[in-house]
């Protein structure tokens, strides 16, 4: 009998659970609701939200709206997004995460207090995190995506690191390393830490997940830059690990020679999502007895 364990600890996190039920009540109310960019990094999500009345736009269709409602998810905005509405008399309901927030005014604060050093965020570029963040210091932040990119730093000037509050830990810390190695005696470098602990903790516990079992499903939206790094940790973990965004990925295959399914996935993955899969998974099962 093949037994299958959904993880605990997967899921939606603060921000996203925020941002999803801000925009159902607005839409329960029977409010015309914008939502700016993909409320999650979640299609199957993003449909449900659609059904019910959400309607996702980009930058350039937020610029012909007036006299609406527009929800910023828990990405967060750069402050010219906030003007726009403004100008054009937009009702802004703001979920941008408490921890992304804190994060912009902590990188805004360091670049007025300096606005020469260099200020640097180690995230994926053009994420929309990210943009929020760059959009704190008139765009003037240099991105570094990986630990190989922090060779393109100026170590003769003065260096102040930040994170996209998603990315990995450790390679936080090998860039720290490398800063440290080479910085010039006449420069000064400071790292902030700012790396979500409600993300950051997940690497430890899925790990421990992936270990338990034969076979590893990890459900997630491929744009989700949380989900490949925890997806990346599945595979060192356990090889034997399959990204899917739903149950229609699922693979019969897959199952040969196996007794213990575990179904984990990101902080934009939906537990009803992990539901269906282990739902379709068990029917997979049953037609192979």
């Amino acid at each position: 009998m093949l037994q299958i364990e959904i993880d605990n600890g997967s899921g939606f996190c603060f921000g996203v659970t925020t941002a999803i039920k801000k925009a159902e009540e607005e839409l329960a109310a029977g409010t015309t609701l914008y939502c700016l960019g993909d409320i999650v990094h979640n299609g199957m999500e993003c449909e449900r939200l659609r059904q019910m009345g959400l309607i996702t736009i980009n930058h350039d269709e937020l610029r012909q709206l007036h006299n609406v409602k527009v929800l910023l998810r828990a990405h967060g905005e750069p402050p010219e997004t906030y003007e726009l509405a403004r100008q054009n008399n937009i009702e802004i309901i703001d979920a941008t995460c408490p921890v992304v927030l804190q994060l912009q005014k902590r990188i805004k604060a360091q670049y007025d207090a300096n606005p020469q050093a260099q200020l640097v965020i180690f995230g994926k570029k053009g994420h929309a995190e990210v943009l929020g963040l760059v959009g704190q210091t008139e765009r003037r932040a240099i991105v570094i995506e990986t630990y190989e990119d922090v060779v393109k730093l100026d170590f003769t000037r003065d260096i102040y690191l930040y994170s996209q509050t998603t990315k990995s830990l450790d390679e936080f810390h090998r860039i720290i390393d490398y800063i440290q190695q080479h910085i010039a005696p006449t420069a000064t470098f400071k790292s902030f830490d700012t790396i979500c602990r409600s993300v950051a903790n997940r690497m430890p516990n899925i790990s421990q997940f992936a270990s338990r079992h034969d076979l590893i499903l990890f459900v997630c939206g491929r744009k989700s830059s949380n989900g490949k790094v925890l997806f990346n940790e599945c595979l060192r973990i356990n090889p034997n690990s399959h990204l899917i965004e739903g149950p229609e990925e699922i693979s019969s295959e897959w199952l040969e020679g196996i007794q213990t399914v575990g179904i984990c996935g990101a902080t934009s993955t939906p537990k009803w999502l992990m539901e269906q899969c282990k739902e379709a998974l068990s029917k997979v099962a049953q037609f192979l007895l």
